[in-house]
Parts: structure tokens; sequence; C-alpha cells
């Protein structure tokens, strides 16, 4: 099974039917954002914090990763942001290019696999910027360990991604609005499916998702050589049962370090 090509292919699907995370932002948002007046979430509903990032990005090579769909990159390039986005989808890629096209923004599109950044050289970016992304990779250190390579001495890693105690619940149940503990993390979306089942899951495009531990999400940046200097939580907006008892999401900043 190639898990790259089906999530490729799924999220292309998705960029297709207009889903919310294969939206563009509007050319209001664009205009502000050229004004100094500009935000970006990275994991629902809650803006990264200003504080998190320099107090100037203009000039300052931005790589975000696996954060196609016209996003987070355009507004960044606004900012004066020399910005790269890297993606799976050629479709979410499509979007950014849109709206680089539309408000005549510098934004450079590479269609990569987020665990293996090979196309760019060690010590490439000042920041990079990576969304909930990483329950699309089966193993999610390597995506630490690339960005570690690619970003500057001290450069910026400001990281979404998600709560392993949504994985552990029955998604049938859940979309049911209850909350029935099923599965083990790590997890993958095809366990517990039979031959069958997977083969029609896969026939209909669906993105293949893992549960990944918070060990292998925090500890893992840690190992990989960051030290975290920021963290929040996010959750559905009420729109799921588990927001009712925690929050769903993670934001992390951390900076890395050279070691000694």
């Amino acid at each position: 099974m190639d898990i790259v090509k089906q999530n490729s292919n799924a999220w292309d699907k998705k960029a297709e039917e207009g889903v919310v995370y294969t939206k563009a932002v509007s050319k209001e948002i664009i205009e502000k954002a050229k004004s100094g007046e500009w935000d970006i979430t990275i994991t629902t509903n809650k803006p990264v914090p200003k504080a998190w990032f320099p107090k100037s990005l203009k000039g300052l090579k931005v790589l975000c990763l696996a954060s196609g769909g016209g996003q987070q990159a355009p507004v960044l390039a606004s900012t004066g942001a020399h910005v790269t986005v890297v993606d799976i989808s050629s479709k979410q890629l499509e979007r950014d290019e849109f709206v680089a096209k539309r408000d005549g923004l510098n934004i450079k599109t590479v269609q990569a696999n987020m665990s293996d950044l090979s196309h760019f050289e060690d010590e490439e970016f000042d920041m990079i910027v990576h969304p909930v992304a990483n329950l699309f990779v089966k193993d999610v250190r390597p995506v630490w360990q690339e960005a570690a390579r690619i970003l500057k001495n001290n450069g910026i890693l400001i990281s979404g991604f998600t709560n392993p105690l949504l994985f552990i619940f029955d998604e049938e149940e859940d979309r049911k609005g209850n909350l029935v503990v099923k599965n083990t993390i790590p997890s993958c979306s095809l366990d517990y499916l039979t031959e069958k089942e997977i083969a029609e899951y896969l026939e209909a495009n669906h993105t293949i998702e893992f549960g990944h531990s918070l060990e292998d999400q925090i500890q893992g940046q840690i190992d990989a050589g960051f030290v975290i200097t920021g963290f929040y939580e996010d959750d559905f907006g009420g729109n799921r049962p588990l927001d009712k008892y925690i929050k769903s999401f993670i934001a992390t900043k951390a900076i890395k370090m050279k070691r000694v």
C-alpha cells in the first residue's frame, strides 16, 4: 500500500469537494495582512499567538509544511516573508498558486511528502509553519528530524497536531454523539477493518490517518534538537462529543538549538 499516494489522491478529492481546509483566504484577508493586520491558525479555531513570531517576517525564509490550501502561506507571504509551501496534494497547492496570482504574492510550491524534504538544503529556512497534518504519516519522528535539518540554528518551528485521545474512540459511534473506546495508540484508520472493508475504504479515496503518541509528538521534537517554548490547546468548537471533556488539538512553538 502506498500511503503517500493514497493520501495525495484523497486530498485532491477533498480540494475538489471544497472542504474547509481547502478554501483559500479571501482578497480582503490578504489586503489586511499587507497592512499589518493578520493572523493564522494551525489547529482549528485559535489563532497562533503573535508573540510566537518574530516582530517582522520581512525577508525571512518560511516553509509552510504540509500546508497547502491557500490559507497560511498567502497570509505569511503578505507580510514580506519568502514563502515555500510543501504538500502532497497538487490540488491543494493550486489553491496557494491561485491566491499568489490573484493578489500578486511570491509563493513557491513544491509537491512532496512531509517526511522527505531532500529537495531542500540543510539550514535553508528561518521558520517552519506546520498545521495539523502529521496524522497522515505513519511515523512522525522523521518529520521532526527533517524540520530540524532544514531549519537554521535558532529557527522556529510552529506545529499543530492531534491529541491522541481523539483516536481511541470508535469513529462511527462518535458521529452519533457517543464516545465508545475502541482503539489503542498508536492507531491507524485501517485497524479492525476486514480486507474487503479496506479495499472499499481505499477505493472511496479516504485518507489513511494515524494516531501518534504524545511521546512521539513532543519528545520526538526534543530528540530532533528542538526546545519547546510555547504550547496551547484547541478543539472542534463544540462540534464533536469530545469537546465537552478535553481539547483535541495541540500547538507547540519550538526553537532549534544546535547541539554542542
